[in-house]
Order: C-alpha cells, then structure tokens, then sequence
C-alpha cells in the first residue's frame, strides 16, 4: 500500500492511499473542518473508495509528452498515476492542494 497526505492551503486535510489491488481510498483528518479538496469530494467522516485515482488527484498530472519526459527522468513508469502523483505533486501545483508522501 502507498499513501499521502492530502494538503489543503498547506493545511493538512487527509490521506490518499493506494491498495495493492489498486484500489484508491481518501479520508479527511478527523476533527477536519477547512476547504474541500474540490467539490465533488465534500468534508465528511466516512471514507471515498475508487477504482481508479480519484478525478481531481488524476486531473493534477501531467498528459502526452510532459508526461513520458517526467516518466524518463523520474524512473516512474508512465502508466503507475499515483506514483507520478507522489513525485509530482508535492509543491507549485494548480490549485490549493498538494500531496506529501508517508514513509
């Protein structure tokens, strides 16, 4: 399983993991009450499971030829989302929320 904290203005909101089935979980901190991660995913106790990485998280990486360079030099393979999201997404991203991976 790999995870992350989900930060929301630098605050942190949540955590994003990945199951070894591929499975993709977000949870918001308890006791959590600032700015949703986006509208579609309001502050809420109970978890959000997918099949596949989350609209917002997936619509944060890169597409075409931007992603293949940052697949090369990063040794990620192209198609591994929540990886890419890992290396990518820590800081200068669009938007209020950014990732931070757990050890």
């Amino acid at each position: 399983m790999r995870q992350c904290k989900v930060l929301v203005h630098d605050r942190e909101a949540g955590v994003l993991r990945e199951t070894d089935a591929r499975q993709y979980i977000f949870i918001y901190n308890k006791g959590y009450a600032g700015a949703p991660v986006c509208l579609a995913m309001p502050v809420r106790e109970s978890p959000y499971m997918s099949d596949y990485l989350f609209p917002y998280f997936f619509n944060m990486l890169s597409e075409g030829a931007n992603r293949q360079t940052q697949s090369m030099l990063l040794h990620i393979d192209e198609n591994d989302d929540f990886g890419i999201l890992l290396a990518t997404a820590q800081e200068d991203t669009i938007g209020a929320v950014t990732v931070k991976p757990i050890a």
